[in-house]
């Protein structure tokens, strides 16, 4: 899933491509909602690499009861102690559900690895374990797709200082950013052994080149469109009744009190 980021999208042709997707995106909801689906996407890669916008364009237009986002915060000291997987376990789909995994148990082949938040026997045991982890889900009916946002150090940079230099973007920089950029090195290293360990038949990973982040977004939506077997729902046709106002009568207490129109103080 690699592309060129020398060869630019033109705005255009990218919103009119990704309303497309959406549409399709819309479809896919529906038809996981009917057939009683059961899926997780898995996001994980770089900081900055773009994660965060692919996932708000495919949650843009569809129904936060089907399609959820799960990003879990740092564990807890009680979640410390428990079967690694037991916090992600509880956050996984019933019938008719989608589930984004922004970061995953993917964070202890990672961040944990790399910043010595867990144990050598816990991070071998992680590897060992997570393969068979998800074939149990593939066997339980779960549909495993994961996600891995390559991008280049200097794409990176150019990221960050952004994040640093613009007030609305600012949040989204944390001290662990800096950390990144000093271990760049250990983070390769670890995603290498990650992927010599996890990236299996039954649950590959799929790599997004996401220096161009408009191709990254079209790019990874189109894929993971072939990932799910889906069929377009046929509605009934809708006769919109009028409204029923009979027997109403406004309170004489019922004020209501609007907000100013700012447009019509112009």
């Amino acid at each position: 899933m690699s592309n060129n980021s020398d060869n630019r999208l033109k705005k255009k042709d990218y919103e009119s491509e990704l309303v497309n997707l959406q549409v399709e995106l819309v479809k896919l909801q529906e038809w996981i909602k009917h057939s009683g689906m059961k899926v997780v996407v898995i996001f994980e890669g770089r900081d900055a690499a773009g994660k965060g916008g692919v996932i708000k364009r495919i949650t843009e237009k569809l129904n936060p009861r089907v399609c959820r986002v799960v990003a879990l915060p740092q564990p807890t000291e009680k979640e410390k102690t428990q079967w690694y997987f037991q916090r992600y376990v509880s956050h996984l789909p019933a019938a008719g559900e989608m589930i984004l995994l922004d970061r995953s148990w993917y964070n202890r082949a990672g961040v944990e690895k790399v910043m010595g938040f867990c144990s050598d026997e816990e991070y071998n045991e992680f590897l060992r374990s997570c393969p068979e982890f998800e074939r149990m889900l593939k066997r339980s009916g779960i549909i495993l797709v994961k996600y891995w946002f390559s991008v280049s150090d200097d794409e990176q940079e150019k990221r960050f200082l952004e994040r640093i230099n613009t007030p609305m973007k600012r949040w989204k920089f944390s001290p662990m950013d800096l950390e990144s950029r000093n271990r760049w090195a250990e983070y390769s290293a670890a995603k290498d052994a990650m992927f010599a360990y996890t990236d299996t038949k039954q649950c590959p990973w799929w790599v997004v080149d996401a220096d161009n982040k408009k191709k990254a977004r079209i790019n990874c939506i189109s894929h993971l469109l072939t990932q799910i077997p889906y069929k377009e729902i046929d509605y009934p046709t809708i006769s919109l009744p009028k409204v029923n106002k009979e027997g109403y009568v406004r309170s004489p207490i019922d004020n209501q009190t609007f907000i100013p129109d700012l447009f019509s103080q112009k």
